[in-house]
């Protein structure tokens, strides 16, 4: 039997899990994850804006073609709807086989969704609803038909990965179809993806992953419709209440289960009769946690990390020769300190027609923290995390920073980071980073190995308010 085999194992990028932004999947068989439509919808990131409008508008035209009774385009909109071999996410066992919706899987969607009174009525908006109330479409097919409709998102999202960590693609392969928004058709392309067993591999990044749905059909029903049941019986004094022995009035929940039998045809209904019981489950899901590292990979221990990380980092020698293995050293230490807060990273990206350079770029996805907070509370605008990497023995100095203002701009943001190794003398730096926020040119967060292997801790502990609190601080040094 041929031994499994994770991402980051076949490529030798010597980096665990909480180094990555991707999931780091076993190449020979599906990891039991799926992307979730709605966590795509409720982050605030431009990547995924830019994914959820895809899905939103995909999903509204299949809609709108159905109800107009043109088969031809609906049919069309679901023929490429391809099995999502790609991102080994899902349910098989052995070599990943997909459960897509393609061939006679797109004529019984199609079927499903024009037998839906949800979709005739015009109820149904959104691709996550339909494991509420679609019959017949689940959380699996809800993920393929999504991972089919963003795969260009995420084919330049593994063609930014693979540059990042110096993955050598020789040659181009097929993508297989995805969606062209722009021709609102399918096609196909090539593209320098990595492949393991000639089979293609795209990458997903770990805070669209998710192994439960944040909807789930059954957890509605037993625990939202049935409750609202539940008190309006109470109300009207049905059959269905049972007085008991002290006077108690109550009604069951078996009894409800009798009267009102689970299937997502009754869910429709009662959400088209009660939207606001619809809205409130929903409103419950918006706090759903991020993916964490621990659970992608069960045996993983970020105190080891944390140690690991630091014992490389003690291990890099200061200086232009070791300058390479220092920065990427660092883009794993700072995936796995600021994650989810900061995300995909992207390396050296080039503005300004290439003339300037940035080690590396976070897309800041903060939705609490200081990286929140420098926007929302300071209106500071911070939409990318400028990251510069100085492997130097001397203090970093005027032109580090004047190089790192330098990159800031309207589309940019002018927040940066600049890490480096060591400080003679750390309070004239942070000096200098205030001069330029008091000349209103940017807020520079400097920080050297000492801070990053107190962060590092932090993170490992799980004592997000510490971490967050040591960067408050770091913050203030440079404002006040």
């Amino acid at each position: 039997m041929r031994a499994n085999m994770r991402f980051s194992k076949a490529f030798n990028l010597n980096k665990s899990q909480s180094e990555l932004d991707f999931v780091d999947v076993f190449l020979n068989t599906d990891a039991p994850l799926f992307i979730d439509p709605y966590a795509v919808s409720k982050r605030i990131d431009g990547w995924s804006v830019e994914c959820h409008n895809k899905i939103v508008r995909f999903f509204q035209g299949l809609v709108d073609a159905i109800r107009a009774n043109d088969e031809n385009a609906a049919r069309s909109m679901l023929t490429h709807l391809n099995e999502s071999n790609d991102t080994r996410l899902g349910l098989s066992l052995g070599m990943p086989q997909g459960r897509g919706v393609s061939g006679k899987q797109a004529s019984d969607l199609y079927d499903r969704l024009c037998d839906s009174s949800a979709v005739r009525t015009g109820f149904l908006r959104d691709l996550s609803d339909c494991e509420l109330i679609v019959p017949g479409i689940s959380r699996d097919k809800i993920s393929d038909i999504t991972t089919n409709i963003i795969k260009y998102n995420l084919i330049q999202y593994t063609l930014h990965q693979c540059f990042l960590h110096n993955i050598t693609i020789d040659g181009n392969i097929s993508s297989g179809f995805y969606w062209d928004e722009d021709a609102q058709e399918w096609t196909n392309d090539f593209f320098p993806l990595p492949s393991y067993n000639d089979n293609r591999i795209v990458l997903v990044p770990k805070v669209i992953a998710r192994y439960d749905f944040s909807y789930d059909h059954q957890e509605y029903y037993n625990h939202y419709v049935l409750n609202f049941l539940q008190a309006e019986h109470l109300s009207a004094n049905t059959s269905l209440v049972r007085t008991l022995k002290k006077g108690t009035r109550k009604v069951y929940k078996k009894d409800l289960k009798e009267e009102y039998p689970c299937s997502k045809e009754f869910l429709y209904k009662f959400s088209r009769e009660h939207p606001e019981v619809l809205a409130e489950y929903k409103n419950s899901r918006r706090d759903k946690p991020d993916i964490t590292n621990k659970e992608i990979i069960e045996d993983l221990d970020e105190h080891v990390v944390a140690r690991t990380l630091s014992r490389d980092l003690s291990g890099i020698s200061i200086g232009s020769d070791d300058a390479a293995r220092y920065h990427s050293l660092m883009v794993g230490v700072l995936e796995f300190i600021f994650y989810p807060h900061l995300i995909y990273p992207r390396k050296e990206q080039e503005i300004n027609q290439g003339r300037k350079r940035i080690d590396i770029v976070f897309t800041n996805a903060a939705q609490d923290g200081i990286f929140k907070r420098l926007h929302a509370t300071h209106r500071i605008s911070c939409p990318f995390i400028a990251v510069e990497c100085k492997n130097y023995s001397n203090d970093p100095a005027n032109p580090e920073l004047d190089q790192l203002i330098g990159r800031f701009s309207p589309n940019m943001g002018s927040v940066g980071l600049l890490v480096c190794r060591q400080f003679q003398d750390k309070d004239l730096f942070i000096q200098r980073c205030r001069d330029t926020a008091q000349q209103q040119l940017g807020i520079i967060l400097p920080l050297d190995d000492e801070d990053i292997n107190f962060l590092m801790s932090k993170k490992a502990d799980r004592d997000e308010k510490a971490l967050d609190k040591f960067l408050d601080a770091r913050l203030r040094q440079v404002l006040v």
